[in-house]
């Protein structure tokens, strides 16, 4: 018989986190810029204790065990509570991402079947409109002072969250509650068919705390101060609401105001060292302090992720302002973090245009995260940096099927089952570094051979005068497919068809440069800010290209 270990099997719990933090970080502050334009100091301390009474006040409400408690709100401190208050007292989670159409955050709601829903002020109109299609939820309430409250609302008997925790002691103590009990939900954007439920467990949740805080990911303690750009609604803000309550930092929110004025303001005034955010919110940051002549003072490193980064912005970020850009690559599937580019010790002695390429990719797998590339038949690819095979994973907090639906989506890798399949073509290099190369989808086959459109994107983010690129495929009677490359100019800038194909030259094959050039006044991005390549195709379908 195996000799066992002798230690202690406390679950792994949210809520431990929070009493963590409450603890030994009470009076470390947590900063709100709120939807009601002030800005709201709070701490550990009595965020443990307003979570709390949150739980106390959903109980009243009569939540039970399992239940679901939606949300549509801002990085705030009340959705903090909320994240707490509910996951921790056995509810479940419930973040819904406002940006959807309100058909999705009506399908959404009902197939999670929320409970209760809690929402900032500035989606009162969407929920006044969206209420009488919400099978399930039978309490309203508003984020918000009882001094805020509208004087008349659609809603009957819309509740108040603030009046909600002061009706309550806060004298609660969190349930023992076994850590695979689902603490959340977040849902994909849904960006073909109907969106889909990924549940998280305390257990998953936890372990991407702990590794997501770890030095070689987002090297988070309790000397940063952390604002986190990317939202709550998205996949728990990429788990930092965790991370910063396990080492016990300073947590700043900027509620709705995400302008590069009103950043560059908060980053500076609350003396911010870290964020993470897609690469849309820092072109616009970026625009903002180019534009004023303005420079960072403690602003030191950011995680990007969502899409991937240009090569430029990530230059720019390092060279013009000294703030180190970390490519980072993950999913809603993946709770979400993946993988992160960082440098290992033998890198660094490398000449600093290859560390710059390293870089550029999406990094290594962090611990708790497996990867493999395979090709369409299953079988493992090389790790040669060459191979390109479709990117599947597996681990400690990656889903193994959707919310509601029974049938897997994991596939097999060499026989083994268990492998979840991500939808993105990659190559992975001898040491481990992984870059996407496309989405299966946004591929394109020219003649029978593949072209990188998130390459092409990134030549073309390169040139001074471009503001923003997607590269689509065109028919093409030859060839099959040809790239096809949208592009938004930066205002005033004077560029032309011939100009940007002319800066394709001797960055790329020669056969890989696109046929030709659309500029546009803007490209649609979806809910989470990734670029809709399918309402881009559905735009340009008939496009003549002049090889054609």
């Amino acid at each position: 018989m195996a000799l066992m270990g002798r230690m202690m099997t406390d679950p792994l719990l949210i809520s431990s986190l929070l009493k963590h933090a409450e603890r030994h970080s009470g009076d470390t502050e947590i900063v709100s810029k709120r939807v009601e334009g002030d800005l709201h100091r709070s701490t550990w301390r009595e965020v443990a204790l307003r979570s709390r009474q949150a739980a106390q006040a959903f109980a009243r409400l009569g939540c039970a065990p399992g239940d679901r408690v939606g949300t549509l709100a801002w990085n705030g401190h009340r959705h903090l509570e909320i994240y707490y208050g509910a996951s921790g007292s056995g509810l479940v989670c419930h973040t819904i991402n406002p940006r959807l159409f309100p058909e999705q955050i009506v399908w959404i709601a009902n197939d999670a079947q929320d409970r209760v829903l809690c929402f900032d002020a500035t989606f009162l109109p969407l929920v006044e409109k969206v209420a009488p299609l919400m099978k399930t939820v039978q309490h309203y309430v508003l984020m918000t002072s009882r001094a805020h409250m509208p004087a008349a609302s659609a809603i009957p008997n819309l509740l108040c969250f603030d009046d909600l925790l002061a009706a309550e002691s806060g004298d609660y103590h969190w349930p023992q509650l076994d850590e695979n009990t689902a603490s959340s939900i977040c849902y994909t954007s849904g960006t073909t068919g109907n969106p889909k439920g990924a549940v998280y467990s305390h257990r998953s949740t936890v372990l991407h705390a702990y590794a997501a805080a770890l030095p070689d990911a987002m090297d988070c303690s309790a000397r940063d101060v952390i604002l986190p750009v990317v939202p709550m609604f998205h996949v728990n803000a990429w788990g930092l609401p965790y991370s910063a309550a396990i080492v016990g930092c300073k947590l700043v929110m900027p509620g709705p105001h995400l302008d590069g004025k009103s950043l560059f303001e908060l980053f500076e005034g609350e003396k911010v060292s870290f964020s993470a955010g897609v690469p849309t919110v820092w072109l616009g940051l970026l625009n903002y302090v180019k534009a004023n002549n303005l420079k960072f003072s403690t602003f030191k490193r950011t995680v990007i992720g969502g899409s991937a980064c240009p090569p430029a912005m990530m230059k720019s970020l390092q060279q013009d302002y000294g703030i180190e850009a970390i490519h980072a690559w993950g999913m809603t599937e993946m709770s979400p973090l993946g993988t992160l580019s960082k440098l290992t010790t033998r890198q660094l002695s490398l000449p600093a245009e290859q560390q710059q390429r390293l870089l550029e990719k999406q990094g290594r797998a962090i611990y708790g995260v497996d990867m493999a590339i395979i090709d369409d038949d299953g079988r493992s690819l090389p790790w040669d940096g060459q191979s390109s095979g479709n990117l599947v994973v597996r681990g400690h907090w990656v889903i193994s099927k959707y919310f509601n639906h029974e049938d897997s989506p994991l596939v097999s890798v060499d026989g083994e089952p268990g492998w979840f399949p991500t939808g993105d073509v990659a190559t992975i290099d001898a040491d481990g570094f992984m870059q996407i190369t496309d989405r299966s989808k946004d591929v394109i086959k020219s003649g029978g051979e593949w072209i990188s459109s998130i390459d092409l994107e990134n030549i073309a983010m390169a040139h001074p005068a471009v503001n923003e690129a997607a590269v689509i495929a065109a028919r093409h009677p030859k060839w099959d497919e040809r790239p096809l490359l949208v592009v938004v100019k930066k205002p005033d800038a004077q560029l032309t068809r011939e100009e940007l194909l002319a800066f394709y030259e001797g960055r790329i094959a020669k056969w890989q440069i696109p046929d030709d050039v659309v500029f546009v006044p803007e490209i649609p991005h979806t809910a989470t800010g990734k670029v809709q390549k399918l309402k881009l195709r559905d735009q340009f379908v008939g496009h003549k290209l002049p090889t054609a």
